[in-house]
């Protein structure tokens, strides 16, 4: 497949001029199509032909195989999940926090990694904030703050500024400091590699409905296994134990014992079929594409204006302008789809591969015509 066969299989954007998917990729048809395949076996036939628990349960299988194949993982660490908040949430539940226990973040996380530790500090566990600088964080404030914590927890690919955080060398220093090492890595499958083994953290969280163009509801947690063992959740269901019957629980091995119960596999059946999406075009492809499409966008934009790194790093590029919600509004009456990001108080336009150089132009001259 090729960017614009790609882009002839996604209906939402032959009737907008999309540049969004850095808050949710539109999906094609083909995903769509997968997860109803699934849905009319299952309800249409299995029930009537097969065990449907068995069938579900190989299903569960199947995913985490390929899922643990796309991220570099085992699939006993992966975890199904519906969001990268749920990952997130479900990984912090499973740690036994005490009193004077401390969390790191940054203050560039997407409120899924801000607001289970601001749940924690009711428990009085301590919440550090590292400050950064246009999306750049300073490691020898990250060693400085995460000396003695338990746990940190930084985004990959950062929503605010589109700039890639140095992941290895922060695992680096938070294993050295005897922190577990938590990432937010949203906005990465789909637009960069993603090797969690490269990245030496213990747990990562990410979902398929943005840049991989899934459906929403197809999260995936990893967890490295030696950390997983040690997690005991605070939700616990037949899915999370290794026999439900018997008359006390053991959690499963890995990471799946901290998914809990049925939940429909729909959005993760179009996830797998949004990985194979991609693969077939090649990331290599898709990142050349966003790198020429953002670098366009970039010319365009006068240098005080452009909070983004001027050299490419991700599709994601924010802008700032004069009152982002009314610049926001004005645009999609024209036909754009773009967000404001409230902690910057400026614009975002995300750039995919399906995007085309006379959407960039077009953009800009609305852009232009809004200032």
């Amino acid at each position: 497949m090729n960017p614009a066969e790609l882009r002839a299989d996604i209906p939402a954007v032959q009737n907008a001029t999309y540049m969004n998917t850095g808050a949710s990729g539109p999906s094609p048809r083909r995903v769509v199509e997968a997860a109803r395949g699934f849905l009319e076996r299952a309800e249409y036939e299995v029930h009537a032909t097969d065990d449907i628990y068995e069938y579900t349960f190989g299903e569960y299988d199947r995913i985490r195989d390929r899922l643990a194949e796309f991220v570099g993982a085992s699939p006993s660490e992966l975890a199904l999940t519906e969001s990268t908040t749920d990952g997130i949430a479900r990984f912090a539940s499973g740690i036994d926090w005490e009193p004077g226990d401390v969390v790191v973040r940054t203050d560039l996380e997407h409120p899924a990694g801000i607001l289970p530790w601001q749940r924690l500090e009711r428990e009085g566990v301590e919440v550090r904030v590292v400050e950064t600088e246009h999306g750049r964080i300073d490691l020898d404030d990250f060693a400085e703050a995460v000396a003695d914590a338990r746990l940190a927890c930084f985004s990959a690919l950062t929503w605010t500024h589109g700039t890639q955080l140095p992941v290895a060398a922060l695992a680096d220093i938070a294993r050295d400091a005897g922190a577990l090492t938590l990432v937010d890595a949203v906005q990465v499958p789909g637009q960069a590699p993603i090797d969690v083994e490269e990245w030496g953290v213990d747990a990562v969280a990410a979902a398929g409905h943005k840049w991989l163009l899934g459906l929403w509801g197809g999260g995936f947690l990893y967890v490295r296994r030696e950390v997983a063992d040690e997690l005991e959740p605070r939700s616990v269901g037949y899915r999370s134990v290794q026999s439900p019957g018997a008359s006390s629980f053991e959690f499963k091995e890995g990471a799946p014992r901290l998914e809990i119960g049925t939940t429909n596999l729909a959005a993760h059946v179009g996830l797998l079929e949004a990985i194979e999406t991609v693969e077939s075009i090649g990331l290599e492809t898709i990142q050349d594409r966003i790198r020429k499409l953002t670098d366009r966008f970039k010319a365009g934009v006068p240098e005080d204006r452009l909070l983004s790194p001027r050299e490419y790093e991700s599709g994601l590029v924010t802008v700032d302008v004069s009152d982002p919600e009314k610049t926001v509004e004005r645009l999609d009456d024209a036909g754009f789809k773009v967000r404001s990001i409230p902690p910057m108080n400026a614009m975002r336009v995300s750039l995919h591969v399906f995007n085309t150089p006379a959407e960039v132009d077009a953009l800009l001259a609305e852009l232009d015509a809004v200032r």
